[in-house]
């Protein structure tokens, strides 16, 4: 996919709105097939395209980002495209730890060129632990996400991306409660041992309980720049 990105024809159904940080996301998909299988949880059929097209948010004099009523970004310039295509044999070539499936990755700027400079081993990076989700990581925003709605007070809500309080004090055998109140999806991601919680949309929880006393760092696994930890103390 080195050519000119034919927007016309790869932008047929519009999936997801994103606001992340500051920019402001639309996800297309390139059938109304690829569209209803992502809503079953199904793997997405050969030749699917999704198009994520990228654009700054709407800022003020001082560069805060504006927002509409609902709290989500008003969308700005168009900044670029990032594209990942589905076909039939594709990533024989990848090593196991880095394969995406049959998906490969494509960035074009806001000229429909390609972009021979992205980072695309982040790509196949970021979307590896979503095997589950047919490697695509909006899919948890289709399916209504893998956590629980949440009852009882949270140790931690998730608004704004960032972590609220972004330091937390627990007892071993303690389980911490975190709430995802924004509309983008999140996970919760431990940094050492790697271990993932689902993917959590609006309104849904996930608990872990920490056995042994010790600080543990966490992040957001689909936005890495998220990040909080909770301090396991022995009373």
């Amino acid at each position: 996919m080195t050519s000119i990105l034919d927007q016309e024809a790869f932008m047929k159904r519009s999936l997801v709105t994103v606001c992340i940080l500051a920019l402001y996301r639309e996800l297309y998909a390139s059938s109304q097939e690829a569209v209803d299988a992502m809503k079953r949880g199904q793997p997405l059929p050969d030749r699917t395209v999704l198009v994520l097209v990228q654009y700054k948010a709407q800022a003020d004099a001082q560069g805060n980002p504006l927002k509409n009523a609902s709290g989500r970004f008003l969308k700005g310039d168009r900044i670029g495209f990032t594209v990942m295509e589905k076909r039939q044999g594709w990533g024989a070539e990848y090593p196991g730890d880095l394969r995406n499936g049959e998906w490969e990755y494509s960035a074009f700027g806001t000229d429909g060129r390609f972009n021979a400079n992205a980072n695309y081993t982040g790509c196949f990076q970021c979307h590896k632990p979503h095997e589950k989700q047919d490697f695509v990581i909006s899919l948890a925003g289709l399916m209504g996400g893998g956590g629980t709605t949440g009852t009882g007070a949270p140790d931690v809500r998730i608004s704004g991306f960032s972590f609220g309080p972004p330091r937390l004090t627990a007892a071993p055998g303690q389980a911490v409660m975190w709430i995802n109140n924004d509309d983008s999806p999140h996970q919760i991601t431990l940094t050492a041992s790697k271990a993932r919680g689902p993917v959590l949309t609006k309104g849904q929880s996930y608990s872990h309980t920490f056995a042994a006393a010790g600080t543990y760092d966490y992040v957001c696994g689909l936005h890495p720049n998220m990040k909080g930890q909770v301090e396991v103390i022995s009373r």
